[in-house]
Parts: structure tokens; sequence; C-alpha cells
């Protein structure tokens, strides 16, 4: 792929260029859909907010973008307070949402082309800057095709495409894989990691774990308009509990058997999900015949028994008592 000058954002620095103090959004119904939000996202890096869905990524997506007005606090892009100045703070962004905003009047390097110009690129500049982001993002065989013709992925990328079009300084994507197939899904993952690589700020939301840990320098876990955690995925899996993971489905009280999981040495968590005992354990060595073991002894027959290691997941269900998929 071609590299991407004409769109590089700024030189990456420590400076947060994202601030959020207090942030809160309650809808006319009651809900508070954001609760006294404080972030701060730095210069350059991929920054991930994880929840279910109706944690307030959305909402809290729209207050950063000026679509959202907030019922108080304050958020900064840039140093540009997004209520007071928002016509600054929408030059400084390049938005995707999880509705299809393309137009279908226009071939897929028109809808490129004239975002371009709507952001004041001159002709040549704006074909330029169409026809290299074509490339990046594996269009170029389809420059001249109806939008209403594109695959979901393809719609996915050019949405993409057309939003750092006139080089914005912060990148927001509101689920941007969201009902892609696996190949789109990974397709896209690797666009995003050659466009951050470019220097390009992204803030994204998403419900799958496995996006957050594998494109996000930082994750924040995120629900019921508030943030759970905040860390590296690597810092946050460390902070689990545990080494490993166990998965146990056996016959009877399930709320028992977790009581009596509990009581083996190197279980740090049990917790009853989806008509299985999750166990959370340090110290793996001989652990699978020794929880058998216990079960048994307890009175429980085991039918299913897997292992496997920390997840963001893993997480998300020791914060919440729930799982991250909704």
């Amino acid at each position: 792929m071609g590299r991407m000058e004409p769109i590089r954002a700024e030189t990456r620095t420590d400076d947060a260029v994202i601030v959020t103090e207090a942030l809160t959004k309650v809808y006319p119904t009651g809900v508070r859909a954001v609760d006294a939000l404080d972030l701060r996202v730095r210069e350059g890096e991929i920054f991930g907010l994880l929840g279910p869905n109706g944690a307030g990524k959305t909402t809290t997506v729209g207050m950063l973008t000026t679509r959202v007005i907030p019922t108080s606090g304050r958020a900064l892009l840039a140093g540009v307070d997004v209520v007071a100045h928002p016509s600054r703070a929408k030059r400084l962004i390049g938005v995707v949402s999880q509705t299809n905003t393309l137009d279908r009047s226009l071939t897929v390097r028109e809808n490129l082309y004239f975002h371009g110009r709507y952001f004041g690129l001159g002709v040549r500049q704006s074909r330029v800057v169409a026809d290299r982001l074509l490339e990046v993002f594996r269009l170029a065989d389809r420059a001249n095709a109806d939008v209403g013709t594109l695959s979901g992925g393809m719609a996915q990328r050019l949405m993409v495409a057309r939003s750092i079009v006139h080089r914005p300084r912060i990148l927001f994507l509101d689920e941007p894989t969201s009902g892609l197939d696996p190949q789109s899904r990974i397709a896209m993952w690797e666009i995003l990691q050659e466009i951050h690589a470019d220097g390009q700020t992204v803030f994204l939301t998403t419900h799958y774990m496995e996006e957050a840990d594998r494109l996000c320098e930082r994750v924040a876990i995120m629900d019921h308009g508030r943030i759970l955690a905040l860390d590296t995925p690597d810092s946050l899996k460390r902070t689990g509990g545990g080494d490993i993971v166990l998965r146990m489905v056996a016959d009877g009280d399930r709320d028992r058997l977790a009581q009596a999981m509990r009581d083996l040495p190197g279980i740090t968590d049990a917790r009853v999900l989806d008509g299985a005992v999750h166990l959370t354990a340090s110290g793996g060595e001989g652990l699978l015949p020794r929880a058998l073991a216990h079960a048994e002894a307890a009175g429980f027959a085991v039918r299913d028994l897997s292992v496997d290691v920390p997840t963001l997941e893993t997480v998300f269900i020791n914060l919440t008592g729930k799982e991250l998929r909704e």
C-alpha cells in the first residue's frame, strides 16, 4: 500500500488532544447515559471505549463530535470547547458513525472528491487525495461504481476514507466493524493500523474485545455511563485476578457449585454466567484435574470443563458480574 503523506496528522506528543471533565448526559426520559466522564486521550494514540450495547459509548462520541449537547461538564478537542465552539471543533475531526452516510447519488471517487472540496481543498488536491485514498483503502477498482453496489465492508472502508480526506486531527469511529464479516473486519483492522502508523489519532468505540485488544494502545471499559477501568489491554488483563479462566458446566445448583469451587486453592473468583460456572485462577499447573476432583467431591457431575487465558471480557466480568457481549 502507498504511504499517506497528504493526510498525515500532526507529530505525536504526550499532550492530551481529547479532554473531558465530568462530562454528563441525562436524556429527558431520565436515563443517565454518560455519568461524570473524565478522560484524557493523547495525541497519536488509538484509544478504545469498550462496553456492551447501551453502555454510553455512542452518546460519548456524540458529545465529543458536537451531535449531542452535554447536560453538564465539558469536552475539549485540542483545546477547543465543543459546546462553545462547535464549528471550530468540527474542523478538527473526522467521524464515522454506525449508519451508512455515503451519498448514493455519487460514485465512490466522487464521495471522496466532493468531501475534500467541501472542506476547502482545491480541485487538484481533492483529486490527488481521493485517488490515493482509493489505493490505500483497496477501493481503486471500484472508483467509478455507484456506492449502492458496494458490500458492507467496502462501504465501511469508504466511510473511513472519506472521514480523513481533510486531514482531521482526530478520527472518531463508532463501532467501525459492527455487522461486518470476519474477513472484512480484519481488512478494516489492517487499514486502521496503517493510518495510525502515519500518526492519526483514533478514538473508537467497540463491543468486540478482540478489536480493542488488537488495535488500542489504551482501553476504557464502560458500563452504565461510567468508566470502570482504564489502562493498556495487557495491564487490564493482568488485573483480572488470575492467570487462567476455567468454564465448568455441571448438573445441579450452579450457585452452590460456585461457592464450593471458591474453596479450592488457586481459585480467585467463581461466578455463574450463562448456565456455567466461570472460575478465575492463578497458578494453573495441575488445576484442571484438581478442579474436576473438587467438584465431584462436592457432589457435582461435571459435564464440560474448558480453560482459556484472561481476556478483556474476563476483566469486564470481574468488574460487573456479566458478560460483555449483549
